[in-house]
């Protein structure tokens, strides 16, 4: 014998226009069903961290005086004269690229790389919460572009640079009459090219072979560690843009290591652009 179907329990809501309608509640009936509302569970918590951030930025706004300097005078520029803390970094990326890839072409790709990530990232685990065995590629990668790259370029902004934007350790003196030699050539005058022609083949010989050599690195990788199974699903589309932000970033840090430990200006010269 058929055992009668029990209805779900309702709730009365009421309507603007007086009247009272009955609407089902569902109950939870199975692993995948158990969620809980937004409101008031994430929204008490997110609302009480809130006011705990703002109690911590009065005390200490109340009890830290800001690093203002004196009013600014046109007649005399300051010497570093030195972008606000939030775009140091930007202004110490001018030291090793030309001011169109610094200022253009890099933060665009952060902005970019920032707005693909929920469309290259498949990986189904670790939604919602983080965990690093989960996502261990994706943390070391976030880690490394941000709390390695931007925030050590503003803590060398901030603290490393001094008058003329030379380089001064904790312990040196800002003297602001250091003058240091203009000794960085280009990297293709260090293979005895002379001329723009060979130098501009060279340098974007090298840069191509980078990236090409670099996708091959990381699809083996990848097909090595993921299986040939997440590359099938991935998609070579998100491979490339991935591989290809990725290899941007490192190279942000080999220019870096080759103009302080080697003096290299420029890989790539060009009558229109240099690299």
């Amino acid at each position: 014998m058929a055992q009668p179907q029990t209805k779900p329990p309702i709730q009365a809501v009421p309507q603007p226009t007086g009247q009272r309608i009955e609407v089902p509640i569902k109950k939870a009936t199975g692993p995948g069903d158990d969620k809980v509302h937004t409101w008031p569970h994430l929204v008490r918590a997110e609302f009480l961290c809130t006011l705990f951030i703002i109690v911590l930025l009065v005390i200490w706004s109340i009890t830290v005086d800001a690093p203002l300097e004196e009013p600014a005078n046109p007649t005399r520029t300051p010497n570093p004269s030195k972008a606000p803390w939030y775009f140091l970094g930007l202004q110490e990326m001018l030291v090793f690229f030309d001011p169109w890839h610094a200022g253009v072409v890099l933060p665009s790709l952060i902005i970019v790389g920032l707005m693909v990530i929920p469309y290259i990232d498949i990986n189904p685990h670790g939604n919602g919460y983080y965990a690093f065995k989960s996502r261990k590629f994706e943390i070391i990668t976030f880690f490394v572009g941000f709390h390695i790259l931007w925030v050590s370029l503003i803590i060398i902004g901030t603290f490393l640079r001094g008058p003329g934007w030379n380089w001064f350790w904790p312990w040196q003196v800002w003297d602001p009459h250091k003058v240091e030699a203009m000794t960085n050539v280009n990297l293709p005058y260090y293979f005895g090219f002379r001329d723009y022609i060979w130098s501009s083949i060279f340098g974007g010989a090298l840069i191509l072979g980078y990236f090409v050599l670099g996708f091959a690195v990381m699809y083996g990788l990848i097909a090595r560690y993921k299986g040939r199974e997440f590359l099938r699903r991935w998609g070579m589309p998100r491979f490339f843009l991935t591989a290809f932000l990725f290899l941007n970033m490192l190279a942000v840090v080999i220019k870096m290591t080759l103009r302080h430990a080697f003096n290299v200006k420029y890989i790539w010269v060009t009558k229109w652009f240099n690299v």
